[in-house]
């Protein structure tokens, strides 16, 4: 008997249908202190509704690839979890979650109201080398916001032109950087930040009953460039982190750049795929791939749709032959 079910797609959608369905970024409360490449504010609706299919309200959110945050952070200050484990590798990015962890946030609030941005400044701030741990958080802020596209990974240039031809200082906005770094403290007790490989820490939670997991990986080999361009650590064993999704105890929901050998290996694994309609930051409109085991939650949402594979295909053929 097949192991493989043949895939029902949705109609086709008219642009005007999609676009409809698209999440006006702009609604959702912003809470990172980053402008991170990939960046997950538009999926904060999708993850709300996840977690409120539960029969259970889970207690712990184990994000392994935190990155600038939305997704843990919405869910702490919604009050969706508990506690947010939160992972991340570069340590850049790590210095930032380690000052407000341990109570420099203010520190690193006023340092930002006090630079006066210019790219001479800047440049001569960068050339320093940081001595304590947030000052070293506060350059790789200051990098974030200055960097075309806030990509800190080695060969990012400064902005050119920007938001209304301001340059370098586009997306340097002080009094909001302040204000949602002091705002961490109210839910800072609650995060258990870890400067460390996700799959381990993933591995380390597998047996949990308490804890679901929000996974979003750096490119796949097949947008090898892309993730050397955007990320410090673009290396991942993809495999082994759909073999660990396998074997967690609780539910997972994990997104993907929609590429062909994604597919395949959440088909060998077993897992159901959808497609959600997005736009990047050129407002080009583009299809976001979501893997979980059971995703029929979100098939009420009339611009998702589950994608076709050519593997599936060529293992159907296989079978009738």
């Amino acid at each position: 008997m097949s192991t493989y079910r043949q895939i029902s797609l949705f109609p086709e959608f008219s642009e005007k249908t999609k676009l409809s369905n698209l999440v006006n970024v702009a609604s959702v409360p912003q809470r990172s202190p980053f402008r991170y490449p990939g960046g997950k504010t538009w999926f904060v609706p999708t993850f709300r509704r996840w977690l409120a299919s539960m029969n259970t309200q889970p207690r712990i959110l184990v994000e392994p690839f935190v990155g600038g945050g939305i997704i843990s952070l919405t869910a702490l200050f919604e009050n969706l979890v508990e506690k947010a484990v939160i992972v991340e590798l570069d340590d850049e990015v790590a210095a930032v979650w380690e000052a407000v962890i341990n109570g420099a946030a203010e520190w690193l609030a006023n340092r930002i109201l006090a630079f006066n941005l210019t790219k001479e400044a800047v440049l001569e701030e960068l050339q320093k080398t940081p001595a304590t741990k947030r000052e070293k958080a506060f350059q790789t802020i200051l990098k974030n916001r200055t960097l075309h596209g806030g990509i800190l990974a080695e060969g990012s240039r400064f902005i050119k032109h920007g938001e209304n031809g301001k340059g370098i200082c586009s997306r340097w906005y002080p009094k909001t950087l302040a204000n949602r770094l002091i705002n961490l403290n109210h839910v800072v007790s609650r995060i258990d930040f870890r400067n460390d490989d996700g799959l381990k820490v993933m591995a380390e939670f597998s047996t949990s009953e308490e804890a679901v997991y929000f996974i979003d990986p750096p490119y796949t080999a097949g947008g090898k460039k892309a993730g050397k361009r955007l990320y410090k650590y673009h290396h991942l064993d993809h495999e082994y982190l759909f073999t660990i999704c396998e074997s967690l105890k609780v539910d997972f929901l994990m997104t993907y750049d929609d590429s062909e050998e994604v597919k395949q290996m959440a088909r060998r694994h077993g897992f159901q795929m959808r497609l959600i309609p997005m736009k990047n930051t050129h407002h080009a409109t583009m299809k976001e791939l979501v893997i979980g085991r059971d995703l029929s939650w979100l098939d009420e949402l009339n611009a998702v749709q589950e994608p076709e594979t050519k593997y599936w295909v060529k293992e159907l053929k296989r079978e009738k032959s």
